[in-house]
């Protein structure tokens, strides 16, 4: 097993690839391509994913008048610069986040696409989809895309959530494990990184089922991971589940708990992208402690060394050793 620098986190971090790739911070840009989804448009549902709000998961989506990918890039260097000053060179990612980013004509994709990279503050661009989105034009899309800008990166996100068939029907995925599956290798096969979304705390699933699902992703040995912490917000059909008494959230210390077993359950060397994630506080319901992300990854990262000196773990450089 190699050595990767995780500097100072008990874990390999998205921060950390980073640094360790361009020696410096990077800033993510969320992005609204105006896209939609099988699961919205009447192809597979109308209502989407039981927990996806209508901004199709893109909340924190840049929204500015003229909606062109340029103007949101612009808009969202802007607004980060005004906060820290950004490293000289490329340092944001832009990222393709509401809705299903490979949803459109291929000529589309690469409009936007091709304007993202051509983005001389971008050091790369990632684009959230579903696994039965990326037919044959679309992966070749994908490849020619990456090929073209050989400085920066291009990266693809599946959302697995589970791989639980009874969980993956309540949530209306709309696929299943083999059509993810599928993807994932016909990504590899252009050795276009793969970052797989899971959700912990989804209703109806135990701890033990949620290790399966960070087992099976492990044996898939992608590229990252985001661990998505369950949110309920308003106006989705999880929310009137939820109000309903059909299930409960997790609290703070049972999450910690199943995402600490998680992240032991890894590869080291598979970037985590996301711990806990966010739930914009006008839609957020339930879990409530999960507003106060400082406090979550504090106690995240407490607990982690904790459990290294604990059992003996030499942590150096960032890396368990």
């Amino acid at each position: 097993m190699s050595q990767v620098n995780w500097h100072g986190k008990p874990y390999y971090s998205l921060d950390a690839w980073c640094k360790n790739h361009f020696s410096h911070k990077c800033y993510k840009i969320a992005l609204n391509a105006h896209m939609t989804c099988p699961n919205r448009d009447g192809s597979l549902d109308t209502r989407g994913c039981i927990f996806c709000s209508a901004g199709g998961s893109g909340d924190f989506a840049t929204a500015v008048s003229c909606g062109d990918i340029a103007s949101q890039l612009d808009e969202g260097i802007q607004r980060i610069s005004r906060k820290m000053p950004a490293p000289d060179g490329p340092c944001f990612i832009a990222y393709f986040q509401a809705y299903t980013n490979t949803y459109a004509p291929a000529a589309y994709l690469e409009q936007i696409f091709t304007e993202a990279l051509s983005c001389e503050k971008v050091c790369g661009i990632s684009i959230a989809t579903r696994p039965d989105c990326l037919p044959p034009d679309v992966l070749a899309l994908l490849a020619r895309c990456r090929d073209a800008f050989p400085d920066k990166f291009l990266w693809v996100e599946l959302g697995l959530q589970t791989i639980h068939p009874a969980t993956a029907d309540y949530i209306r995925r709309g696929f299943d494990l083999a059509c993810f599956e599928t993807a994932v290798r016909n990504l590899k096969a252009l050795s276009i990184p793969v970052i797989v979304h899971t959700i912990l705390g989804l209703p109806g699933e135990s701890a033990d089922a949620m290790y399966e699902t960070i087992s099976y992703v492990n044996e898939l040995s992608p590229f990252g991971i985001k661990l998505q912490l369950l949110h309920v917000l308003t106006g989705t059909d999880l929310a009137r589940d939820y109000l309903n008494g059909s299930f409960q959230v997790l609290d703070l210390d049972t999450y910690l708990d199943i995402l600490t077993k998680c992240l032991g359950m890894l590869s080291p060397e598979i970037v985590v992208h996301r711990v806990t994630g966010d739930g914009p506080k006008h839609l957020l319901l339930a879990p409530a402690w999960s507003l106060n992300k400082r406090n979550v990854l504090n106690s995240l990262h407490a607990r982690l060394r904790e459990q290294a000196i604990t059992q003996g773990c030499l942590y150096q450089r960032g890396s368990f050793l």
